[in-house]
């Protein structure tokens, strides 16, 4: 079936209408930054850079690092964006931009996401590396399509839900479980996460400005839920749409953070950069030494 130009929007260079990248230069590891300037950080990390974009928030670079082809891209903020990010993602891999068919024969990326995050869970230091195995959806993204239970922790979503009291205004919670083929590549390195991937930073994450919360006790009923072999270990914006989708798509993928906030002892470190450039260069490795 072909794909009417209005529901994918090609550029006239042949580019995807966000992302502006061309087929041809999407590397099938792909890295996702929040931070259109963390790009630059992976820059002298490569040893050499094949090709580059930006348009908005998205920039990107793709370049080779110990011999492997990977593809750095900025997403901006929240899980808008990154049903964006995912959708454009797979639309390169997946559909002909020349007929508008899909392919026959389907593509899976590895997408890894960096990024930081407050943890929740007073034996996490700070500047931990934390891996999300599962991501839990506060964002309601994945409820705009079909079958979302298929990639869904139906189980996990009802004791949430149960737990929490669940404020009826709010979208239903989805747990989405990250590829396992990349938990294993990082088994050894990273703290075992569950993560809360909230809609915004401040009420969405419990924090009081001036507006009272719609559920005052939530973080410390994040802190106390727990449910097979899991507890929730941090908070952050974007990883549960990134898992839900790639699920959904046929893709690999998870999300990994440094902990630069801690809402549970209530500190903070603000001079956050070279652990987070640790975190990159880990990632980088990790994902070029897969097969």
């Amino acid at each position: 079936m072909k794909i009417p130009a209005s529901e994918l929007i090609i550029n006239s260079d042949g580019s995807v209408f966000h992302l502006h990248i061309r087929p041809e230069q999407l590397a099938d590891k792909v890295i996702l930054v929040g931070d259109p300037g963390r790009v630059n950080m992976f820059r002298p990390m490569f040893e050499e850079i094949e090709c580059e974009n930006a348009s908005r928030e998205f920039v990107w670079i793709t370049g080779l690092h110990n011999g492997s082809r990977i593809t750095v891209l900025s997403t901006g903020i929240g899980t808008d964006n990154i049903d964006i990010v995912m959708t454009e993602l797979d639309a390169l891999a997946n559909v002909d931009f020349q007929t508008r068919e899909v392919k026959p024969e389907h593509k899976a990326l590895d997408i890894l996401r960096i990024g930081t995050c407050g943890c929740i869970q007073k034996d996490i230091p700070l500047g931990a590396f934390i891996l999300s195995h599962i991501s839990i959806g506060c964002d309601g993204l994945l409820n705009w399509y079909a079958d979302r239970d298929k990639v869904s922790l139906l189980d996990f979503e009802e004791h949430f839900k149960s737990h929490m009291d669940w404020n009826r205004h709010l979208p239903d919670p989805y747990f989405a479980k990250a590829s396992d083929r990349i938990i294993n590549a990082f088994a050894d390195k990273t703290v075992k996460g569950m993560t809360i991937s909230a809609s915004g930073f401040y009420g969405p994450q419990g924090r009081v400005v001036r507006l009272p919360l719609a559920m005052p006790d939530m973080i410390e009923n994040f802190i106390s839920f727990e449910h097979g072999g899991y507890k929730i270990t941090n908070i952050e914006m974007e990883g549960s749409a990134i898992a839900g989708l790639a699920a959904h798509l046929g893709h690999n993928a998870a999300t990994v953070c440094c902990a630069i906030a801690h809402r549970y002892l209530k500190a903070a470190n603000t001079d956050y950069k070279p652990r987070v450039e640790e975190l990159c260069r880990l990632c980088l490795d990790t994902l070029a030494s897969l097969d």
